[in-house]
């Protein structure tokens, strides 16, 4: 049967997806959520088990097209007002969080027995919270659009940020290692690409997106193979100037937020964003060799309890400190209980550069396992967490901002 597959990616292609609706079904029968289900078809497909998903290539630009989409519906329901709101907490939480994972990530990294380069490979790659699992649980959840779920997007969009700068660096310090050029040289010039590309966005938003899309909606399917053609595009364009696709994603979705189709656009793009985040997740399951993660479990599992409960508490401590309640700071916290992709892709560079060795990437592939685990516990146990808050904090009501203060106030119906 295996033999079957592999003669076509067709045939692979087909067995991935019934194996995913087998494996969906169970979980919904079991109520687990449907991203844990795909990642363990990821596991199950990959070279520790049947050993299916072999057409690497196709499955990861699928994936990479599901990531454009996904960011580009989450930048079409930005408001502007709304992002300038949030700036201060985005910013001040995200650059805490950081500041703060690293630190103390540092230490354990030396308590455990690791060097200093290595501690510091460690810490940063602790810091890092995968925005695209955290987006599609909220958007599940239909909390993108509640205050916590704008607190926390603008907090993973900071830690995006950061993500950028520290690869930037990395990739710097190897092209310097590599010519005589300055690392700093290369940063500033991606941080110069970034800021032209941050303009055509303004431009392309303030005279062509309005009568672009008005022209195009006259063919709802040659505005919906415009909007997927337009996310591919500016995902591809922040990629090549050294950003990420997601950041890109972000900017094309962004920049059709003020036109009055968004609605349309986002609605029927969902079922397309589903479908192509499936082989993402895929992807993602079928990374995991659990060959090799015997020997790092105890240092994968104390560095993951640090994850789990110390970033949560950073946001707490940050967003009460500004004035937020505290059931509001305790559900924006959780979204950061986890560590993102990007862990394992910073911790290659340093394998690559011979900044540290294969025995930490090691730990990393036990890190997202237990992050998978996080993943299964932050959805069966946020009504649990709900009634905790409400515990702890008191019982109120969903806060929102109001248009001149923009300050959170109560408001009646649905709660956090």
């Amino acid at each position: 049967m295996l033999e079957i597959v592999s003669v076509s990616v067709f045939y692979e292609v087909a067995a991935l997806l019934v194996l995913a609706a087998a494996v969906g079904l169970v979980g919904v029968l079991l109520r687990q959520p449907l991203i844990v289900s795909f990642i363990a078809v990821g596991i199950l497909a990959g070279p520790s088990l049947l050993d299916i998903a072999r057409s690497d290539a196709q499955i990861n630009l699928l994936a990479e097209l599901g990531i454009a989409v996904l960011l580009f519906l989450v930048g079409l329901k930005l408001d502007v007002k709304l992002v300038r709101t949030l700036g201060p907490v985005a910013l001040t939480t995200g650059l805490g969080q950081v500041a703060f994972t690293s630190i103390i990530g540092f230490m354990l990294g030396l308590a455990l027995g690791l060097d200093m380069v290595t501690s510091l490979y460690v810490a940063v790659a602790l810091t890092f919270s995968s925005t695209i699992i955290i987006v599609k649980l909220l958007s599940d959840k239909r909390e993108i659009d509640s205050l916590h779920g704008r607190v926390a997007l603008g907090f993973l969009i900071v830690q995006d940020l950061v993500v950028v700068l520290a690869m930037l660096v990395m990739s710097g310090i190897g092209a310097g290692a590599q010519s005589e050029g300055s690392a700093l040289a290369d940063i500033a010039l991606v941080f110069g690409y970034g800021l032209l590309m941050l303009l055509a966005v303004a431009v392309f938003i303030r005279f062509i997106a309005d009568r672009l899309v008005e022209r195009l909606a006259r063919a709802p399917e040659l505005l919906m193979c415009f909007a997927i053609g337009w996310a591919a595009l500016l995902a591809a364009t922040g990629d090549y100037l050294g950003f990420s696709k997601e950041l890109g994603g972000l900017l094309a979705g962004v920049s059709l937020a003020s036109t009055q189709f968004r609605e349309a656009m986002a609605a029927r793009l969902a079922p397309l964003r589903d479908f192509l985040l499936l082989f993402f997740f895929i992807a993602l399951g079928a990374s995991l060799d659990l060959s090799l993660l015997g020997q790092q479990i105890p240092a994968a599992l104390t560095l993951s309890l640090f994850v789990l409960i110390g970033n949560p508490l950073i946001v707490l401590v940050i967003m009460g400190a500004m004035g937020y309640r505290k059931r509001t700071g305790f559900l924006a916290g959780l979204t950061v209980a986890q560590i993102s992709e990007f862990s394992l892709i910073f911790a290659a560079v340093g394998v690559s550069l011979g900044h540290i060795g294969a025995e930490t990437l090691r730990a990393g592939h036990a890190g997202r396992l237990d992050h998978d685990l996080a993943l299964h516990l932050h959805d069966h146990l946020f009504p649990p967490s709900l009634c905790l808050a409400r515990t702890l904090f008191g019982a109120v009501r969903t806060a929102q901002y109001t248009p001149r203060s923009g300050r959170p106030v109560r408001s009646r119906g649905k709660t956090l």
